[in-house]
C-alpha cells in the first residue's frame, strides 16, 4: 500500500528545532540556553551570562567604531642617509631697494613722494635732516623748472635702480669651486631686485652636494653698499631702517616669499647656516587637512603655500586696484607710483596683517623645507681689516660697515622624513571587533552567517505556511462546503490507517511509519507511545552523561510508570 504523509508537513521543509540548531552552532553558550533538559535555573544563568557578554561586546564595538570615525593619525619621524642631496635654491635681497646714485630727475618727479624724498609740492622734505652732499645732489635733481617729464615704468625703475650683483658680489664659491654673477638669476620680490642661486630656471643643471659641513656648500662675500642707501626722512613700504640682506632657503619648485619667510644677515659678521632637508608628508581629509588636488592657478604649476599666497595677493590687488606690483605675476598693468602709495601698499598690508579669510592657503600633502641653525662670528678681525681694505680698495671703516660673509651648507648628508600615517584603519577595526567577538561570545563571521541562515529558513517556512493558509482559505470560500480531493484522500487515509496494527506500521519507513503509528492507535495508546519516546530520549542522554546501567533504566521505568 503506497501511503503519503500529510501534505502540510511534506510541501515545505520544516527547519530544525532551535534545540537541534543550538547543539550544532559554533556560537558559545547557545547550546546551554536551548536544550531539552528541564533545568530552568541553569538555563536562566546561561541566558544571563550570555546577554551580559553580548552587552559588553556591543559597548566595546561601539567605542571602536566611534574611534575609527574620529580618523586619528600618528606622526612618524625618521632620518635617512643619502649618497648625495640636491642643494636648495638660495635667494637674497638687499634691504635697500633703490640705489640713490641711480635715481634720476624723472624718477624723482614721478616717485619722489613715494620714496619720501619729496613732498606733494615737489619740494625736499625736511632739508635740515639731510647731509650736505646729499642735499646738494637732491637740489640739482629736484629742480623741475621748465622740466618736461618722460614716461615712467615701475618695473624698469626697480630693475635699473636695484643693487647689481656684479657690484655686490666680492667672492663666491660652491664646494670649493669658484662661481660668479652668471650663476645667479634675477627675481623680483617685495624688496625689489633680488638674486637666486641654483634656481634651476636658467638652463643649468641642479647642483648637488656629496658631503656635509663647511666648505661643501655655498660661501658668499657681499658688499651691501650702504653709501647707496636712500636717505630716510619718513616711513614708507619702500624705505628701510635696517642694513644688510634678507635670505631665504627654499626648493626650486617654490617661489621665494622672502619678506615673510626670509632671515636677516647683518654686515660685519660671518653667518654660518647649517641646514637639514626635511621632507614632510601630510594626510588629506578626513585624516588631515592637506591639499591633495592640483593648483588652480594661471601663474604657477606646482602648488605650495608661497605660490598660493602670491597668487592670492595678485588677484586681490588686481580686483581692488586694477594693477599689480612689480614682483607679482600676470599680465595686468604695473601700478604707478600714485597707485602704489594710495592703493597697492595699503591693500597688501591689510591683506597680510589683518585679512585672514581672503587668502586661505592649505598645506600641501608633500612638502620639502630646510631646518636651519645660525651662528655668527665678527668680521673683519683687527688683523684682517687692513688686508681686506687694501684688497677691495676700501677703507677699514667701509669694510666693517658693508662687508658680510654667508656660508650655507648641510649639517650631514641625510634628510629627515616627517610623515603622517593613519593610526586606525579598516583592517584594525575589523580585527578589534573580531577579537572582541571571539573573547565574549566565541563567534566569528561564519558564526554570524550561521545565525542569519537559520533565521532565513525559519522566516521562509513561516511565510510559506502563511501564504498557503491564505490560498486555502480563498479556495474554500470559492468552493463553499465542497471537500477538495486532497481532503478526501487525507480522510480516507486516516480511516485506513486506523485498521493497521503496530506490526503493520513498523513495516513502513520514515514519515509513513510515524503517520501510521499516530493514526492506527487509540488515544490512550498514543499517549503511551509519547511517554515511551520520551523515555528513549532520556535513556540516551543518561548513557551519554555516563550514568547508564540497569539501575538507571529501572529508575527511568519507574518514572514513566508514575507518569
Amino acid at each position: 500500500m503506497d501511503l503519503k504523509a500529510d501534505s502540510e508537513d511534506m510541501d515545505y521543509k520544516r527547519p530544525a528545532p532551535i534545540e537541534v540548531f543550538a547543539t550544532r552552532s559554533t556560537l558559545h553558550g547557545i547550546s546551554h540556553m536551548f536544550t531539552y533538559e528541564r533545568m530552568y535555573i541553569k538555563r536562566t544563568l546561561w541566558i544571563l551570562f550570555f546577554m551580559a557578554s553580548v552587552g559588553v561586546l556591543v559597548m566595546v564595538c561601539v567605542d571602536r567604531v566611534q574611534f575609527y570615525f574620529e580618523y586619528p593619525h600618528v606622526t612618524k619621524l625618521d632620518e635617512v642617509a643619502a649618497p648625495m642631496i640636491v642643494f636648495p635654491a638660495v635667494t637674497f635681497c638687499n634691504l635697500n631697494s633703490f640705489r640713490f646714485s641711480r635715481v634720476t630727475r624723472n624718477d624723482l618727479y614721478h616717485a619722489g613722494e613715494l620714496l619720501a624724498l619729496l613732498n606733494g609740492r615737489y619740494e625736499i622734505r625736511d632739508p635740515h635732516l639731510v647731509e650736505e652732499n646729499v642735499l646738494q645732489v637732491l637740489k640739482e635733481r629736484a629742480d623741475f623748472d621748465n622740466y618736461k617729464p618722460r614716461p615712467f615704468n615701475m618695473r624698469e625703475f626697480y630693475d635699473r635702480t636695484g643693487h647689481d650683483i656684479k657690484n655686490m658680489l666680492l667672492s663666491c664659491s660652491y664646494r670649493g669651486m669658484e662661481c660668479g654673477a652668471e650663476n645667479f638669476k634675477v627675481i623680483f620680490t617685495r624688496y625689489g631686485k633680488c638674486y637666486t642661486f641654483n634656481s634651476g630656471q636658467d638652463g643649468r643643471p641642479l647642483l648637488v652636494t656629496m658631503k656635509g659641513g663647511t666648505g661643501n656648500g655655498l660661501e658668499l662675500m657681499l658688499d651691501i653698499q650702504q653709501d647707496e642707501y636712500l636717505p630716510v626722512w619718513g616711513e614708507t613700504d619702500e624705505t628701510s631702517f635696517e642694513a644688510g640682506i634678507k635670505v631665504q632657503i627654499h626648493t626650486q619648485d617654490e617661489p621665494p616669499f622672502i619678506d615673510q619667510l626670509g632671515f636677516g644677515v647683518a654686515p660685519g659678521f660671518q653667518t654660518f647656516v647649517s641646514c637639514q632637508e626635511q621632507r614632510l608628508t601630510y594626510l588629506p581629509p578626513p585624516w588631515g587637512d592637506c591639499k591633495a588636488t592640483p593648483m588652480d592657478s594661471d601663474f604657477f604649476n606646482t602648488y605650495s603655500i608661497t605660490a598660493c599666497r602670491i597668487d592670492c595677493e595678485t588677484r586681490y590687488l588686481v580686483e581692488n586696484c586694477n594693477c599689480r606690483m612689480v614682483h607679482m605675476p600676470g599680465d595686468a598693468p604695473y601700478c604707478t607710483p600714485e597707485q602704489y602709495k594710495e592703493c597697492a601698499d595699503p591693500a597688501l598690508d591689510f591683506l597680510v596683517e589683518r585679512d585672514n579669510d581672503y587668502c586661505v592657503c592649505e598645506t600641501p600633502c608633500n612638502l620639502t623645507r630646510y631646518g636651519k641653525e645660525l651662528s655668527f662670528v665678527k668680521i673683519p678681525s683687527k688683523a684682517s681689516a687692513k688686508y681686506l681694505a687694501k684688497k677691495f680698495n676700501k677703507t677699514e671703516q667701509y669694510i666693517a660697515d658693508n662687508i658680510l660673509v654667508l656660508d650655507i651648507y648641510f649639517e650631514a648628508l641625510n634628510y629627515e622624513t616627517i610623515e603622517q600615517k593613519k593610526a586606525y584603519e579598516l583592517a584594525g577595526l575589523l580585527g578589534d571587533i573580531g577579537g572582541q567577538m571571539g573573547l565574549f561570545i566565541g563567534a566569528s563571521i561564519l558564526t554570524v552567517l550561521e545565525l542569519f541562515d537559520y533565521l532565513y529558513e525559519v522566516i521562509k517556512y513561516k511565510m510559506c505556511r502563511c501564504m498557503k493558509k491564505k490560498h486555502k482559505g480563498r479556495n474554500n470560500n470559492d468552493r463553499g462546503a465542497v471537500l477538495s480531493l486532497d481532503d478526501v484522500k487525507r480522510h480516507v487515509s486516516r480511516l485506513l490507517l486506523s485498521t493497521f496494527t503496530v506490526s503493520d506500521c513498523i513495516a513502513l519507513t520514515g514519515a509513513h511509519s510515524r503517520l501510521c503509528l499516530h493514526w492506527s492507535q487509540p488515544q490512550p495508546c498514543r499517549r503511551r507511545m509519547k511517554r515511551w519516546r520520551w523515555w528513549e530520549k532520556k535513556k540516551m542522554r543518561t548513557r551519554r552523561d555516563g550514568y547508564g546501567g540497569s539501575q538507571g533504566e529501572t529508575d527511568l521505568r519507574d518514572t514513566i510508570a508514575k507518569k
